[in-house]
């Protein structure tokens, strides 16, 4: 893990409001394409990571991280992919109400809305989505419970970890404009597009940098 210290705690939570509140947010139009949302949700503590390569850390449980998921194998689409708990936008839905919603669907994660701190950059994937990202302030310790339908694990990343120096990874792939984006999480990495908003809440979020991220592109295996 690095070795940069992030503060915890309230001081982390007004960092993020801070940061986000002046972040001039990139939206896009849907444009045929099905609406959906995602939550960045950040805890304050709770339980460790456990993943080869993340050496479990009494410290961890202190720490500032965010809430992943590998979801289900019997998924029609993406199964047992890195994700953020999220899905589709309902009809009359706000971004804000459906990323709350699939929280507490997925992962048994209840907040209020004011738990909403801000938005990161729409991203239009391959398959026929809009997503937009959400940070969601989770708070101390709480209860996940993946719902077995969709959720194979969860997994509480240390903040941290975002901030390795080989991150990302970058590569070009044919009949792609622009690089693939990954991120390296412990011994492995996740694709995008889960990838790109881990890597636009490290630039703006850990490092304060306005870095937009929307053109990188995603894996061939994440085009359908």
């Amino acid at each position: 893990m690095p070795g940069r210290a992030l503060p915890s705690g309230e001081p982390f939570r007004s960092l993020l409001q801070a940061r986000l509140g002046t972040f001039r947010v990139q939206t896009l139009a849907a444009e045929g394409r099905r609406r959906a949302a995602v939550a960045v949700a950040v805890t304050e503590a709770g339980h460790g990571a456990d993943l080869p390569g993340l050496p479990r850390r009494e410290s961890w449980s202190e720490a500032p991280a965010l809430l992943l998921t590998r979801r289900a194998a019997g998924l029609r689409s993406h199964a047992g992919q890195w994700a953020l708990p999220g899905g589709r936008i309902d009809e009359g839905e706000s971004p804000e109400q459906a990323a709350l919603r699939e929280l507490a669907e997925e992962v048994g994660l209840v907040l209020d809305p004011s738990a909403v701190i801000g938005r990161l950059d729409d991203y239009a994937t391959r398959s026929g989505y809009l997503i937009t990202p959400l940070v969601v302030w989770a708070g101390a310790a709480r209860q996940v419970l993946p719902n077995a339908a969709e959720v194979a694990a969860i997994h509480r990343i240390p903040a941290e970890e975002l901030l390795r120096p080989d991150a990302p990874l970058l590569n070009q792939v044919r009949g792609a404009p622009h690089p693939v984006l990954r991120m390296p999480v412990a011994q492995g990495w996740i694709a995008a597009p889960t990838a790109i908003f881990l890597y636009q809440f490290r630039e703006l979020c850990l490092l304060g940098r306005p870095t937009r991220a929307a053109h990188f592109d995603q894996p061939v295996f994440a085009w359908r």
